[in-house]
């Protein structure tokens, strides 16, 4: 029988360069660490037994082995690791800097200054990114519908990294970039409320519930796994239909939302232009005709190749995050969606929605709710040219400023794309055509075909969804 091999958890890093505390803390760590291996090694024990005894207990035997690898594996012990273990750092290099949802984050070791700079700088990113919404899969909420499910695992990793994404804008929008997740209760009144809204019942406004309601013209379906233009589109219908039906003071979402599309005559594959003046008319209809600008939700959905993303578009991918405006990217593995938040070098950091938890729907004016399962300290990525072409990214813009700052970094960043723009930027739609993403695509482009992943690999259920399930634009 094939021996699982035993799994080692990163030690935390020391916050204190005294060497008595760091040894301290070292030997905790290890200790901790140890717990878990040895969990872990369980799954090693029936391997070693003689033939004679495997055969008298091979039922017994997979019968434990089954029960401790689902509490080990669980979504609660892995938690309970993070918590006593802190932050997961494979992969993470101490010699680069990182980009989160456009904040840099200095992390290169100074040789006159010790370890100082990779302390605060890995510090403070662990506290950034551990601040951002975490929406996973949950078990036990209300039927979908006229359905029978009452589980999204399995196939409802996009509605959950969409929801990340318009988490954080919510996020950005009511407490600002700077925001970092109180350690103490009392918490943030306007922190509860973005997460009321996501609960999983048909009374949460963003809950998958309502999203499956408001995409069945883009065939969102419960049970079927859904692509990024369409996911897009489904925020874009919610958005309108609960504007309608809600005073202008008590919108859900406080900003207007636009889905930026692809050339004005419709074609399939032109590059996304992001029009000036359609940017001001989707803002004067949110506000009713009151104002001429309001904070505004922008969502670029792309396909950037065929099987894989073209390299030619890496680089400016990787931009994006330097953008003060970025929300990040919805993606991941075809079939296996993920809210990618952040680049160091040639890899994506992102969050991952697969991990399945019980439900929890928090009450609006609950100031001491539990909201642990909102967040992850485990730090994943996965090399951006191994992401599927097919996905979206979001940029939240304050007000008339901020989108003009957008515009320009935007513009900047097409002219310097050697001829293979993510999207371009027009004050009208008077413009010559756009740029077809497809013309980027040739042979000498071609990634080589590599499965492999830095950290944990990604798959829905069991794996069978095909790329040709992806939404295209």
């Amino acid at each position: 029988m094939k021996r699982i091999p035993r799994i080692k958890f990163p030690q935390r890093y020391p916050k204190s360069s005294d060497s008595g505390s760091r040894d301290s803390k070292h030997n905790k760590a290890s200790l901790w660490s140890n717990f878990f291996e040895s969990a872990f090694s369980i799954f090693e024990t029936h391997s070693e037994s003689s033939i004679t005894d495997k055969k008298e207990s091979h039922s017994r035997n997979n019968g434990w082995t089954a029960a401790v690898r689902k509490a080990v594996s669980s979504g609660s012990m892995r938690r309970i690791q993070e918590h006593v273990l802190g932050s997961s750092r494979i992969g993470i290099s101490s010699a680069s800097d990182i980009w989160l949802l456009g904040v840099c984050y200095k992390v290169s070791q100074d040789d006159s200054s010790g370890d100082a700079p990779i302390n605060n700088g890995l510090g403070a990113f662990e506290q950034d990114f551990s601040s951002r919404i975490l929406m996973t899969y949950r078990k036990g909420f209300e039927a979908i519908g006229n359905s029978k499910y009452t589980s999204d695992v399995n196939w409802g990793c996009m509605l959950r990294s969409s929801q990340m994404l318009v988490a954080q804008a919510l996020l950005f929008h009511r407490l600002g970039r700077s925001w970092t997740r109180p350690l103490h209760k009392p918490l943030d009144e306007a922190y509860i409320g973005i997460l009321y809204h996501f609960g999983d019942s048909e009374t949460s406004t963003f809950s998958i519930h309502n999203l499956l309601q408001a995409g069945r013209a883009y065939d969102l379906a419960a049970g079927s796994w859904v692509g990024p233009y369409a996911m897009c589109r489904t925020w874009e219908t919610l958005v309108r239909c609960r504007r309608e039906a809600t005073d202008l003071d008590d919108q859900p979402l406080p900003m207007a939302v636009y889905i930026v599309s692809g050339d004005e005559d419709g074609e399939r594959g032109g590059a996304p232009v992001v029009c000036i003046e359609d940017a001001s008319r989707h803002c004067l209809e949110f506000s009713r005709g009151q104002v001429d600008w309001t904070p505004i939700l922008l969502l670029v959905p792309l396909v950037l190749g065929l099987e894989k993303v073209n390299p030619r578009y890496i680089p400016s991918l990787r931009a994006t995050f330097t953008f003060p405006q970025s929300l990040g990217i919805m993606g991941g593995k075809p079939g296996a969606s993920t809210y990618i938040i952040g680049v160091q070098d040639e890899k994506a950091l992102y969050l991952d929605p697969h991990e399945v938890q019980p439900v929890i729907n928090i009450r609006r004016d609950d100031l001491e709710a539990d909201t642990l399962s909102y967040h992850c300290n485990v730090i994943r990525h996965i090399p951006l040219d191994l992401i599927d072409p097919s996905l979206a990214i979001g940029f939240y813009c304050r007000d008339r400023d901020d989108f003009n700052d957008f515009c320009f970094r935007a513009s900047k960043l097409a002219d310097e794309s050697n001829g293979a723009p993510l999207f371009t930027v027009t004050q009208t739609h008077s413009v010559p055509r756009p740029v077809n993403h497809s013309d980027a695509l040739g042979d000498s482009g071609a990634v080589e075909n590599d499965d492999s992943f830095s950290v944990l690999p990604m798959s829905d259920a069991d794996g069978s969804a095909q790329e040709d399930e992806w939404q295209l634009l």
